[in-house]
């Protein structure tokens, strides 16, 4: 799944966000897009569980601003 999240604070630490998702899900991948200052979350955690890799990692959010993205997936990766 993909998410992503509106981040309303000037400085965020990717790396911090990106070791709490390993940590749950190891092929997890995060990054930002610097032009609309959104954060791209691809895993298979839900929504709460994302939400509470941001708090540990200092970034707080509602699950108001993780917004889950369509699927783009064609189905030919797996099978």
């Amino acid at each position: 799944m993909e998410y992503h999240v509106q981040m309303g604070q000037a400085r965020i630490d990717i790396e911090a966000i990106e070791q709490q998702l390993l940590a749950l899900d190891p092929a997890g991948m995060v990054d930002l897009d610097l032009m609309s200052g959104r954060l791209r979350i691809s895993t298979l955690a839900p929504r709460p569980d994302v939400a509470g890799v941001l708090a540990a990692a200092g970034h707080p959010v509602g699950l108001r601003d993780i917004e889950l993205q369509p699927s783009v997936c064609c189905g030919g990766c797996s099978g």
